[in-house]
C-alpha cells in the first residue's frame, strides 16, 4: 500500500509539481475562455446570456466531475481520476477548437469542465495527503497556479491577438500543459488519501458531511466561489467597455496580485490564522467589487481591481485548507464537495451576471455580487468570536 510515509521526498515534490501543472491547464481554460467569449458570441451570433450558458457548463461540468470524483478518490485512488482528466482535457480542447455553433461549443466546454473537476478532485486531497502538517499553506501554494495560469494565459491571449490569431488557436494552447502533466504524473506512484490510509470506513467518511461546522463552511464556499470566479469571467468584457482598457490586461493584473499573494502564503499563515484572515479577505473583496462597479478610468480601475484581487487571493484554497484540517476523516470526499459546490455556484453566477449585463449594464452586473462576500465576512466574524470564547473559557 502506497502512503505518504512510503514516498520519498523527491516523489512528493514531483507529484506536487505535476499537480501544479495540471492546475495550470485548468487555469488556462478559464483565462482563454474569458478572453474569447466576445469573439465566440460574434462568430455564432449569440447573446451575452447564451454565451454565458456555454461558459457555465465549465462550472457545472466541474461540479458533476467533483461529485463523482470525490467518492471515487477514496475508492479507486487519485491516479485514475487524473487519467480521466487528461482524456477529457484532450476531448474538450480539440472539440472547442472545432466548434461550429452553440451546441458544439456547449458540449466541448462541458468536457473541459469535467476535466477540470477531475483534476481538482485528485490534486486537493493529494496535496493534503502529501503534507498533512501543512495543509493550508500547501493548498495555497498549489492554487497559486490558478491565478498564475490566468496571467500566463492572459498574456498569451494578448500576444496572439496582436499576431491576429483567432480564438480557436488560442484554445489549442491549453494542450501544452495538458500533455506536460500527463508525462509528469503517470509514471509516479500515488498515495492513498488520509482517510483510507487510516482505515476510516466509507460510511464514516460520508457521515462527516453532516457535521454542523462542515455545513457552515459548505455554505460559505458557495458565496466565496461566486465572489471570486463569477466576476472574473466577465471582467475582461465589462471593464474594457467602462474604462477603455484592454479587459484581458485587467484580468492579468488581478491574477498577478493573487499569484504573488499565494506565493508568500506560508509566511502569511505563520502570522495570521485562517479564520480572521477570511474575515478581512471577504471584506476587501466586497469593497473591491463595489469600487470596480464605479471605475471609469485607468487609475480607478487598477486601484479597485487590486483591492478585489487582494480580497479573493486566499478564499478558495483557504476554504479547502480549513476543510482538510478540521475534517481529515472526510478524505477526498469532503474536499470534492467543497470544490464541487464552489463551481456549481458559479454555473449560476456566470449566466446571472450575463443577464444583468444584458439588461442593466456593466456596472450593475458587478455591483450585484458585492453582498456575497460581506455575508461571509459576518459568518467568519461570528466563528472567530465563538472560537475565542471557547479558547478563553
Amino acid at each position: 500500500m502506497v502512503t505518504s510515509a512510503t514516498l520519498t521526498g523527491r516523489q512528493k515534490s514531483q507529484l506536487f509539481l505535476g499537480s501544479s501543472v495540471a492546475l495550470l491547464a485548468t487555469a488556462l481554460c478559464f483565462a482563454i475562455r474569458g478572453d474569447v467569449l466576445d469573439a465566440q458570441a460574434s462568430e455564432f451570433s449569440l447573446t451575452k446570456l447564451e454565451i454565458g450558458w456555454t461558459a457555465s457548463t465549465a462550472f457545472w461540468g466541474f461540479t458533476v466531475a467533483m461529485m463523482l470524483g470525490g467518492p471515487l478518490c477514496d475508492r479507486i485512488g487519485m491516479k485514475p481520476l487524473m487519467a480521466a482528466a487528461f482524456v477529457m482535457h484532450l476531448v474538450g480542447v480539440i472539440g472547442t477548437a472545432l466548434a461550429q455553433g452553440f451546441w458544439s461549443l456547449y458540449a466541448a466546454t462541458l468536457a473541459i469542465g469535467i476535466a477540470n473537476g477531475f483534476v481538482e478532485a485528485a490534486i486537493n486531497p493529494l496535496a493534503a495527503t502529501l503534507y498533512p502538517d501543512r495543509k493550508v499553506e500547501k493548498l495555497n501554494l498549489l492554487h497559486l497556479w490558478f491565478p498564475g495560469g490566468i496571467v500566463i494565459g492572459g498574456l498569451l491571449a494578448w500576444w496572439m491577438t496582436g499576431m491576429d490569431l483567432g480564438w480557436r488557436w488560442k484554445t489549442l494552447v491549453i494542450l501544452l500543459p495538458t500533455l506536460a502533466y500527463g508525462v509528469m504524473l503517470f509514471r509516479l506512484p500515488f498515495p492513498q488519501t488520509e482517510a483510507v490510509a487510516q482505515g476510516v470506513p466509507l460510511r464514516e467518511i460520508y457521515r462527516e458531511a453532516l457535521r454542523p461546522m462542515f455545513l457552515v463552511l459548505f455554505g460559505c464556499m458557495i458565496l466565496t466561489a461566486a465572489t471570486e470566479l463569477g466576476p472574473n469571467q466577465w471582467i475582461p468584457s465589462i471593464l474594457s467597455k467602462t474604462t477603455g482598457l484592454p479587459g484581458i490586461a485587467l484580468l492579468v493584473w488581478i491574477s498577478g496580485i493573487m499569484t504573488a499573494g499565494r506565493a508568500v502564503s506560508e509566511g502569511v499563515f505563520r502570522r495570521v490564522r485562517a479564520v480572521p484572515l477570511m474575515m478581512v479577505s471577504t471584506l476587501m473583496a466586497g469593497a473591491g467589487l463595489y469600487a470596480l462597479s464605479f471605475a471609469a478610468g485607468m487609475a480607478e480601475a487598477l486601484a479597485a481591481s487590486a483591492l478585489f484581487a487582494a480580497g479573493v487571493t486566499f478564499l478558495w484554497p483557504t476554504m479547502l485548507g480549513l476543510t482538510a484540517e478540521r475534517f481529515p476523516r472526510g478524505g477526498g470526499f469532503l474536499l470534492a464537495l467543497m470544490g464541487g459546490v464552489g463551481m456549481l455556484s458559479d454555473s449560476f453566477a456566470v449566466p446571472l451576471i450575463g443577464r444583468i449585463y444584458d439588461t442593466a449594464g456593466p456596472a450593475a452586473a458587478l455591483r450585484t455580487v458585492t453582498a456575497l462576500p460581506l455575508l461571509v465576512c459576518v459568518v467568519f466574524a461570528m466563528l472567530w468570536w465563538k472560537e475565542r470564547e471557547v479558547k478563553h473559557a
